[in-house]
């Protein structure tokens, strides 16, 4: 009697057990969606493998990617799937046997083999990739060097000899006709002594652009390029000059200067270690029978000691002055910067132009001429300057009683509004107080 009793409330209201179940299952399901439900992710530039290169490469052809060679990958997963995804575990592959051969395209396939079974799915965006075939193009360029950087103060850079000389670069034929130039780049900074310096291989079009070398390939190996670079030593010295000949009668020689009066050079530290200055013979300056000054330009690189060279060979050719006085006279070339200023209207300012000099020639006995000092003694009167312009202005010289000047001299002053607030660049003369 029991049994059919426990029986009995077994199968009572089966159906609406049968319900409840299912309800619960389902319930079940919602609630772990809820909880971890299927998400979607983009992650960018996945870059694509092409495989099988050797369809295209056995038939003496290369191939070019049309667009760009990484592509966006969405993948649908649960959210603690989607979470446990990195970038770098996916895979994008193209396989060149499943080209379109009419229209070079080829679909991406995405793996992502740490996670493989655990998410819904995973596509590329765009879905395929293009290329285009050819020949194989081989051209070989001559390096030349580009060097960046600043060598350690005193010294800078020599001869530079990169090895290999030349470089052969292999490709589509349409990229190796773009390439016009190939350069072995340097950094040359802080260098010393001569060095072995890596260099990177750039290549450019007749623009000047850097031509990408993906899908390029040269016969440099392992060992790739470098560049010996030579470091000289830098140094500034002296120019010297010397004259022949003798200057007319009533006449002196009173000394040479030149422009620039020094030079920099370079060599191996050994070869600089003794020169001390460039030393002109006189036979390149000739005074015989001279009443004023001569003026030569001269090529100074002839005269420079073996192994030593200029740094600018532009600066080869120096001006020299021979300065030729008549007796009783001395002659100054004066600063138009050291000329004192006198009653300069307060609504004006004075400028000149840079470098400029006036010309004193003063006229005395040898032992006053040569005590004469008017490094504080030339000044102008601009009192009756008042109006804007560009002035020839008269120069006085406060000079001791037994020197004169020998003819008067004029110095070119230009005047000009004074600005509410002078610029820091301004080239006015000193105002005497």
């Amino acid at each position: 009697m029991a049994q059919m009793i426990k029986k009995y409330k077994l199968t009572t209201n089966l159906s609406l057990k049968i319900v409840a179940f299912v309800f619960a299952a389902f319930l079940w399901l919602i609630v772990a969606n809820v909880d971890n439900p299927v998400v979607r992710n983009t992650y960018a530039n996945i870059p694509v493998t092409i495989v099988n290169e050797d369809v295209i490469t056995q038939g003496g052809e290369v191939y070019s990617v049309l667009d760009e060679q990484n592509v966006n990958v969405v993948v649908y997963a649960k959210r603690s799937v989607i979470q446990q995804i990195s970038s770098d575990e996916i895979v994008a592959t193209a396989d060149i046997k499943e080209m379109d051969a009419h229209t070079g395209l080829i679909p991406i396939k995405i793996t992502i083999p740490s996670h493989s079974g655990e998410y819904q799915s995973a596509e590329a965006s765009p879905r395929n990739i293009q290329i285009k075939t050819e020949k194989t193009g081989k051209a070989v360029f001559t390096l030349s060097v580009s060097a960046t950087g600043v060598p350690r103060d005193g010294y800078m850079t020599g001869e530079m000899k990169v090895n290999p000389e030349k470089i052969t670069i292999t490709g589509a034929e349409s990229k190796i006709s773009q390439i016009k130039k190939a350069e072995a780049k340097i950094n040359v900074d802080g260098l010393s002594k001569d060095t072995e310096v890596e260099a990177e291989l750039v290549l450019y079009d007749a623009a000047e652009n850097v031509i990408s070398q993906s899908q390029l390939s040269n016969n440099l190996g392992s060992e790739g390029i470098t560049v010996d670079v030579e470091v000289l030593q830098k140094k500034s010295v002296p120019v010297q000059f010397s004259v022949s000949g003798e200057p007319a009668e009533g006449y002196r020689y009173t000394g040479c200067t030149s422009e620039p009066a020094s030079v920099q050079i370079c060599g191996k530290s050994t070869a600089l270690a003794n020169v001390t200055e460039i030393t002109v013979p006189g036979s390149e300056m000739n005074i015989q029978g001279a009443t004023e000054k001569v003026e030569k330009t001269i090529d100074i690189s002839k005269y420079l000691p073996e192994g030593v060279s200029l740094v600018d060979d532009a600066a080869k050719n120096v001006t020299a002055t021979a300065t030729i006085e008549e007796d009783g006279t001395r002659t100054v070339d004066f600063m138009v910067a050291s000329i004192k200023i006198r009653n300069l209207s307060d609504s004006l300012q004075v400028s000149y132009e840079p470098d400029a000099e006036v010309i004193l020639t003063f006229r005395g006995s040898p032992k006053l001429l040569e005590a004469l000092d008017v490094s504080n003694a030339v000044s102008v009167n601009l009192q009756n300057f008042t109006k804007p312009g560009t002035y020839d202005v008269p120069v006085d010289v406060d000079l001791p009683t037994g020197v004169s000047l020998s003819e008067k001299a004029v110095v070119k002053l230009t005047l000009t509004e004074k600005e509410e607030q002078d610029s820091s660049e301004s080239q006015d003369l000193f105002k005497e107080q």
